[in-house]
């Protein structure tokens, strides 16, 4: 079996069925899968995904706090902010297009550790990059993690039914997962660790780096604003970690087709470019996924990209040595000649009418 079709851990409805189409659990099939594989006591090779929703349950309490102690609405702006924008666009240059598409390089790993820890740390790495790989090779087919044709809950989940590496990989498979997460700075289990937690990551050091990042953040909001700015912050942070499960769904069309001629012009899936996700956060979905290691998706001038922006400002600083952008070869590969296109296809209609 190759590798991309074995990295991750199969959920019991399987990817697919016995005729090879995707496999469509039913909700109550999902929430079954969901809560087995959160149950530490059970197997404690659950750890990463409970740890990660664990965080989601400390920060909504946070959440609680804005909303029923500190409620005011500027600090409803704050939260707005930190939640889209900055959540947003950091999970756009550090998860997607640096953790796994390498779209450029770090001068030193001082200047990769200021990136990754300038927010709050919510994701483990592991999580989404190997997953985020299977999702490129297999987008929409049976097999992608985040299937938009599996439903709503099948992508708000998959963080625990579908993206966490497979358990039993061999030593050989193991290493390219390693490699796969080398550049990010991740110091990976050895062998041996790994077939006793089931994981890349160590929880040792996941966890301190967690209670460090946020004791560090947490310090520095209330010396700014007191418990109330920190909750805010806190809060919207665990907004967004809930939010952001719900992308991929949206981002390709929930499990329809909804590509839109001279908007979308990646046809071999069906994500789809859209206006919010992309202005808040660079997630120019269609775009990307025609240039995956391109470190600027936002390709046409309305099409901001806030993400591809910081990746230039370090750039300029001299903390990112080197970078892809892929915009001169979508506007010729694909832009100008559907423009070219439509103005011969607007002309003769018009000499037709004639």
């Amino acid at each position: 079996m190759a590798f991309i079709d074995s990295v991750l851990r199969e959920p019991s409805y399987g990817w697919k069925t016995v005729e090879g189409d995707l496999s469509k659990p039913t909700p109550g099939a999902i929430f079954k899968e969901f809560f087995k594989r959160l149950n530490i006591f059970a197997d404690r090779k659950n750890w990463l995904s409970f740890t990660s929703w664990m965080m989601i349950v400390v920060l909504g309490t946070c959440l609680g706090f804005f909303i029923f102690k500190y409620f005011s609405w500027s600090l409803v702006l704050v939260a707005f902010l930190y939640s889209m924008v900055v959540m947003g666009s950091h999970g756009t240059v550090w998860y997607h297009r640096y953790c796994t598409h390498r779209a450029y390089k770090f001068r030193n790993p001082v200047w990769r550790f200021i990136t990754q820890n300038i927010t709050l740390k919510i994701i483990p790495e592991e999580i989404y990059v190997i997953s985020h790989h299977v999702h490129h090779a297999k987008s929409d087919q049976p097999g992608d993690p985040y299937n938009a044709q599996g439903g709503f809950l099948y992508c708000f989940l998959a963080d625990v039914n579908h993206q966490p590496i497979a358990q039993n990989m061999d030593e050989n498979s193991y290493g390219r997962c390693v490699k796969l997460m080398a550049h990010t700075g991740q110091v990976s289990n050895t062998y041996a660790q790994y077939q006793k937690w089931g994981t890349l990551a160590n929880p040792v050091r996941t966890i301190g780096g967690i209670l460090l990042n946020w004791g560090f953040w947490y310090f520095v909001f209330f010396m700014i604003g007191g418990h109330a700015l920190a909750c805010t912050i806190f809060g919207a942070a665990g907004f967004w970690a809930v939010g952001v499960r719900t992308f991929n769904y949206e981002g390709h069309g929930k499990g329809k087709d909804m590509r839109q001629d001279g908007t979308d012009y990646n046809r071999d899936d069906m994500s789809i470019n859209q206006l919010w996700p992309g202005i808040v956060a660079g997630e120019w979905h269609n775009n990307h996924h025609l240039y995956p290691k391109s470190a600027r998706s936002g390709f046409l001038p309305h099409q901001l990209d806030l993400a591809w922006c910081y990746i230039k400002l370090l750039n300029m600083l001299g903390g990112v040595t080197e970078y892809h952008d892929s915009k001169k070869k979508f506007l010729q590969n694909y832009y100008h000649p559907h423009k070219e296109a439509k103005t011969v296809i607007d002309t003769k209609k018009l000499v037709a009418a004639k």
